[in-house]
């Protein structure tokens, strides 16, 4: 009995290095090395377009978000937009006219070069601080796509094709994806994609990842970290690890404003940083209010500034979202339903969104902050029926982080409980 263990067991294993291998050459390209692309034609002024076309939609995003979630958010809208540029790509008719209307996206010929630099620029090598996006398309075999629609999107938003078989091999096909992202966010975004997403009407999914781990431009010292109120309410009062600082002969980006304080806390390398808006009473003063055109009026009145003391909670947590019905209520029903027009990724057959998934993770620290998500769109064919002065973030505030040159944020959150993982 015991000699058969052996050689069933060494079988065993060579059908799981066989499946890890396969699933392995599935993949598009490297995760940790995303294809550099064609910016040519981009101009400072239209990659400034398409950043505030991102950084509306991440507003709208926000105001829905709030309406239905109590707790922390957290999301990027960098990668919700990218995924949702490459589906628009075969957009037709009314269902391109909301998805544009949706995403605020410029004219093709401004959208695709200045992407493809902003993609460029996120991909860029630096040795201060992890940056990283990739996107990918993931087309059921032997199923007709238009290559012009192919080529456009591996062209202009790096999404390089992988052939799968969602028909015959759907839990394979999820476990590629899936694992494809696992590498793309260093681990952090696991199971996006649940088992039975995928069946036979399953033709194409699309894929966006972003990973960011950057450590503080000034760190806070570990050993300052203490137990200490986080007020939630006035009623609702819990115990989290508060860091602090005093940052000697130091300045940073601060506003004290009648409503809240703003504070911009740059990380190594000098690109990229987290701007927190800290509200004087309370979150709702300042959510209703807030918009783009705020943010920037808030962002100019930071001056350099001396500060006595800076107190932020340690947090991580992670969060998933179905986004069908947000992306809905936002104004693009069409893409979901049976009147959907996709016809500029294939005339094959009738292409809807099936699903929408995002999930976020976060972890901010003495060290710094490492950050990633990954947006996932599954289309199907079929119908759908559709006095020093002292910062001290001791309650529920808004974060952001972004790209300092441009100001295009690459993730944003709330922080209502830091406790909550």
């Amino acid at each position: 009995m015991h000699k058969k263990v052996l050689p069933i067991t060494i079988a065993l294993l060579i059908v799981g290095a066989i499946t890890t291998t396969t699933i392995l050459l599935i993949f598009p390209y490297d995760p940790s090395n995303p294809p550099q692309l064609d910016d040519s034609g981009s101009t400072s002024r239209g990659i400034q377009e398409v950043v505030n076309a991102n950084n509306q939609f991440a507003f709208d995003l926000y105001s829905k978000f709030i309406e239905s979630e109590e707790g922390n958010v957290f999301y990027s809208p960098y990668s919700i937009f990218s995924t949702l540029a490459m589906t628009y790509e075969g957009a037709k008719g009314q269902t391109a006219d909301e998805m544009k209307s949706v995403f605020y996206f410029p004219e093709n010929d401004v959208l695709r070069p200045n992407f493809a630099a902003i993609y460029n620029d996120i991909n860029g090598e630096c040795e201060s601080y992890e940056l990283r996006t990739g996107n990918a398309l993931w087309c059921q075999k032997d199923f007709p796509f238009q290559e012009d629609y192919i080529s456009r999107v591996g062209t202009y938003y790096g999404g390089k094709v992988a052939n799968l078989d969602f028909v015959n091999e759907p839990e394979i096909s999820s476990q590629a994806i899936n694992n494809f992202i696992e590498n793309q966010t260093n681990g952090r975004i696991k199971g996006l994609i649940p088992p039975g997403a995928f069946g036979p009407l399953t033709k194409l999914v699309l894929t966006n990842a972003i990973y960011f781990k950057g450590s503080w431009d000034w760190e806070f010292d570990t050993s300052k970290t203490i137990e200490n109120n986080f007020i939630i309410t006035p009623e609702i009062i819990v115990e989290t690890p508060m860091m602090h600082m005093s940052p000697d002969d130091k300045k940073f980006k601060y506003a004290g404003l009648d409503d809240l304080q703003i504070l911009e806390l740059p990380y190594k390398g000098d690109k990229i940083s987290m701007l927190i808006l800290l509200p004087r009473v309370d979150l709702n003063v300042i959510e209703p209010s807030l918009t783009v055109e705020k943010l920037n009026e808030y962002k100019n009145q930071t001056q350099e500034t001396e500060l006595g003391d800076i107190y932020l909670p340690k947090f991580e947590f992670d969060t998933k979202y179905n986004m069908e019905e947000t992306l809905s209520s936002l104004g693009m029903p069409t893409a979901f339903s049976g009147t959907a027009d996709f016809s500029g990724m294939t005339l094959a057959a009738h292409l809807y969104i099936n699903k929408v998934i995002h999930q976020a993770y976060v972890k901010v620290d003495e060290e710094g902050t490492e950050a990633t998500a990954a947006t996932v769109v599954i289309m199907d064919y079929g119908i759908n029926e559709p006095s020093q002065l002292v910062f001290n973030a001791d309650h529920p505030f808004i974060f952001l982080i972004q790209e300092q040159e441009t100001g295009n944020i690459l993730f944003m959150g709330r922080v209502n409980d830091p406790t909550t993982e």
